[in-house]
């Protein structure tokens, strides 16, 4: 099954290689956002498994817009991705403390680390053993 993706980035280069990439990797991206309304207008019409959230989004908050696309109306919620271009180390408490299921780095993102990100989030164990995430 395709996982469906909206990716909220306020950078239009990023958003576009982005969604290039995943693309490529089976990713189906349903939509793309600059800012939380845009985000928030979509979410019921773009239906998406994931949302990639950039947790600096210029004069908004990505761990906000990360909440409020959790807690919208949309069931199930879509599982958010926290992205970034800072080390995780440095946001590990904000990290934690958000709804969403993981971190990814922005230099790591592929289909493939969404794929192992949304498998270990749903509890299964990879039947090729550990995987590990760059």
């Amino acid at each position: 099954m395709a996982i469906r993706c909206l990716i909220v980035d306020d950078s239009d280069h990023f958003r576009s290689a982005a969604r290039a990439l995943l693309e490529g990797e089976g990713i189906t991206v349903v939509g793309t956002a600059s800012a939380s309304g845009d985000a928030l207008r979509q979410i019921d019409d773009v239906r998406p498994d994931v949302a990639l959230v950039d947790v600096d989004l210029g004069e908004e908050n990505g761990f906000e817009v990360a909440r409020r696309l959790v807690a919208a109306r949309l069931r199930p919620p879509p599982r958010v991705i926290l992205i970034s271009t800072y080390a995780e180390k440095d946001l590990a408490e904000m990290i934690a403390a958000s709804p969403a299921v993981a971190f990814l780095s922005k230099s790591a993102l592929s289909g493939a680390a969404i794929r192992e990100i949304l498998r270990k989030a749903d509890g299964e164990e990879d039947p090729n053993g550990p995987a590990r995430l760059p």
